[in-house]
């Protein structure tokens, strides 16, 4: 990687970190942005909150809505994660006893959380619906998926680049699938915006949530709810505030419900223009390309390493700047905990149902020398711990 672009972020340089995934990692010219934004805010509340806020909001909302091609801003809302807009989707459903939400048995933990919590005081189902791992094709994905599907189906929760297990689903043509049939698609893109290209107008997903403090590279709390118009007044605020019987209202009600929520540090939702910037600045799409071609050289050389195979092809079909490898151990948390105090390598250890997945996300400031470090440490483990049981 660029040793240039390395120093723009604020990444420890003794830490090796590979977790890119979890919560991203700012560069400093973003950063900078950031608390810029918070130092006017500071300066005067009343004029950043109640005058010069809104204008601010929609000026980032026009440049996200352009860099994910979705063609009105005012049907993005910003969100502080994807966890929260689930959630506003997940209470706002109108459920009847026996309804159904599709999704898969791969879902983000807190996700099905909150599905399973409101189908549950619903008397409507949550189906995990099982993909068989490793994949193979997107034909047996699909065909596998849609087997969960029933009359009583009311909507699909799918995510469109996963988790623990780091698969790139086949969004679109689920989604496609499912408009034939006329229900009802909500896509968790919380791992794509930055990561890989996404269009909006094209995935025609009726329901979209993002994070942008991921691989968007913006400060921590920072993600979108996407509503198709048809579609937005079916859903209420987690929080009823000022926006509810506006005493000025905007055109829009769901931006009016969603956010006018009182006081509130939104300078992390400002600086998506400069995120925006940054990345054309730094051809993005070449950091991404070289990333993912670390990532895949490296997959097999990990899971020779741990005695298991890899979760699926090799290829950009299913993987994007990350892959999960299958590893045995009997104390995740503890392996995880090992790995960063003895080693200096930041990386999760995940919990699936009942398998275990050690995640490697590469980006702008990683080099192989990182993954090398990541080898030998495991190396160690294996032949002087415990912690690892080669299958």
């Amino acid at each position: 990687m660029n040793a240039e672009l390395k120093k723009q972020f604020l990444i420890h340089e003794d830490i090796a970190f590979l977790n890119f995934d979890s919560f991203g990692a700012c560069p400093k010219p973003i950063f900078e942005d950031y608390q810029k934004w918070q130092l006017e805010l500071e300066q005067e509340p009343a004029q950043f909150i109640q005058v010069n806020g809104p204008t601010y909001l929609k000026q980032s909302r026009e440049a996200l809505a352009k860099y994910i091609n979705c063609a009105d801003a005012n049907d993005l809302v910003y969100v502080t994660n994807p966890s929260y807009a689930t959630n506003i989707i997940a209470k706002s459903l109108k459920l009847n006893p026996g309804d159904e939400i599709l999704t898969t048995n791969l879902e983000y933990g807190v996700a099905d959380k909150a599905w399973e919590y409101y189908c549950k005081k619903a008397g409507a189902k949550y189906v995990r619906q099982n993909i068989t791992l490793p994949i193979t094709t997107k034909e047996k994905f699909i065909e596998e998926f849609f087997a969960g599907l029933s009359p009583k189906t009311k909507l699909i929760f799918i995510s469109e680049i996963t988790s623990t297990t780091a698969l790139k689903f086949p969004a679109k043509e689920i989604c496609e699938m499912a408009k034939q049939k006329g229900i009802i698609t909500f896509v968790d893109g919380a791992h794509t915006v930055g990561h890989i290209p996404l269009d909006l107008s094209q995935l025609k997903a009726d329901i979209y949530t993002g994070a942008c403090h991921k691989w968007m590279l913006t400060p921590k709390g920072s993600s979108f709810l996407y509503v198709k118009k048809e579609f937005q007044k079916l859903f209420d605020p987690l929080l009823v505030s000022w926006g509810y019987d506006a005493m000025f209202p905007t055109d829009s009600q769901f931006q009016d419900y969603h956010q006018m929520q009182g006081t509130r540090d939104f300078s992390a939702f400002l600086t998506i223009p400069k995120a925006i910037e940054f990345m054309n600045q730094n051809n993005w799409l070449e950091v991404a390309k070289e990333s993912r071609e670390m990532v895949q050289k490296n997959a097999l050389r990990f899971c020779n390493l741990v005695g298991s195979k890899p979760l699926c092809p090799i290829t950009d079909e299913w993987l994007g700047q990350m892959f999960s490898i299958p590893i045995s151990t009997p104390e995740p948390e503890k392996l995880q905990r090992h790995l960063f105090v003895k080693y200096k390598i930041e990386i999760p250890v995940m919990r699936h149902g009942d398998k275990t997945y050690l995640r490697y996300s590469i980006n702008a400031f990683n080099s192989q020398n990182d993954l090398d470090r990541l080898y030998d440490a495991l190396k160690e483990i294996i032949e002087t711990t415990d912690l690892i049981t080669k299958k």
